[in-house]
């Protein structure tokens, strides 16, 4: 059967004889050999292709996918939900400060089942979330049927939440999270003044304006989407101001101090305007660049308002931070995300990254496998 390739995987079914061999040899009881049996029942289950969105030199596309082909890793997940984020936009279109290898599999987002584990802390069956730094990047993927992945950078579902509803907050309202707990942790309070949001119809942003508007504060939402203004409206936006209302080119060094805190997610001369205009021991978060990865700004705003500006990296969370922010968002911070959640297949996933990609997207997307 291995050399007739029929187990759909020859170097795990080399794996699962050689150990039941041993086992066998050693003469084992009764558990160990059910256990084996059990294992090699979930071996020739798995399937050998799968579906998966590629990247490629060529051009992006839906394609099988040889399961051999998959990088090396503990543990194997039949994914059922993914989600669409800016970054798997630029990995997608072989963005080479994202995408480190070609062909690849992008998403950094994955929620499923999982079907095989040397990991002992995940099981067979288990509901879990995956993700890291490399995952999408520089190791293959959530845009796809099955991935596979090393045991550290699979996290148990958080209590109280489903598959669906953990990927749609996923990678975005994770940061979003983050930036939130920052400006609480500075001490910035509901009756301190408005704060602000840029790039308030994206992922991150319109879940920062969701969640700040549950914990009572007073929310500003900037956006260059007009035809968004009523939707922000309803998901928290006390008001709206446009993209250009944030661009500021006087070249002042400090401007009229207005926001008392503000997450921006578009980095360039939006946050430079952010970051002057903001209110004496205010609190800026920055976790985006797609307004430009350049910061032309001088000291003073540090220096004679004292505010602070906290960068956002979700990729780098410790293990241990990132549980306990996944409970505290399932926990203190669940909130109804229909009126922001787009269900998609993954066949219709490529022209949903040209929408990313050219700004035509509210929201979260997720992909339904």
């Amino acid at each position: 059967r291995e050399r007739g390739n029929s187990w759909g995987r020859p170097s795990l079914t080399l794996r699962v004889l050689i150990f039941w061999d041993r086992l066998l040899a050693k003469h084992l009881g009764e558990p160990e050999i059910e256990f084996a049996a059990e294992y090699l029942k979930v071996a020739m289950s798995l399937p050998r292709k799968f579906q998966a969105l590629v990247a490629t030199e060529a051009g992006l596309g839906v394609e099988a996918f040889e399961f051999d082909d998959l990088d090396a890793g503990d543990v194997v997940v039949d994914v059922k939900y993914s989600a669409l984020n800016f970054k798997d936009s630029l990995a997608a279109n072989g963005n080479p400060g994202v995408a480190r290898k070609l062909p690849l599999i992008p998403g950094i987002d994955a929620v499923g089942e999982v079907l095989e584990s040397s990991d002992a802390r995940y099981s067979v069956g288990q509901q879990v979330l995956v993700g890291h730094a490399d995952f999408g990047t520089s190791h293959h993927g959530a845009m796809a049927e099955l991935v596979r992945v090393p045991g550290e950078w699979v996290y148990p579902l958080p209590d109280g939440f489903d598959l669906r509803t953990t990927v749609a907050w996923g990678t975005a309202g994770f940061t979003a999270a983050q930036s939130v707990e920052k400006i609480v942790a500075h001490g910035v309070k509901p009756d301190d003044g408005e704060v602000l949001v840029t790039g308030a119809t994206g992922g991150v942003g319109i879940f920062a304006v969701k969640l700040l508007a549950k914990l009572g504060y007073q929310v500003v939402a900037s956006t260059g989407k007009q035809e968004r203004y009523d939707w922000l409206t309803q998901n928290g936006a006390c008001e709206i101001l446009t993209r250009q209302d944030l661009d500021d080119l006087s070249g002042k060094p400090m401007l009229k101090s207005r926001w008392s805190a503000a997450v921006d997610t578009v980095g360039g001369n939006t946050l430079s305007t952010v970051l002057r205009s903001t209110v004496p021991y205010g609190c800026v978060t920055a976790c985006g660049l797609v307004a430009g990865h350049d910061l032309s700004i001088t000291v003073y705003p540090f220096i004679l308002r004292g505010i602070t500006l906290c960068g956002i990296s979700s990729a780098l969370v410790p293990r241990e931070s990132r549980i306990r922010l996944w409970s505290n968002i399932a926990q203190q911070w669940s909130m109804d995300l229909d009126s922001i959640v787009n269900e998609i297949s993954l066949n219709e996933l490529p022209a949903a990254i040209d929408q990313i990609s050219n700004g035509s997207i509210a929201g979260r997307t997720i992909i339904k496998m």
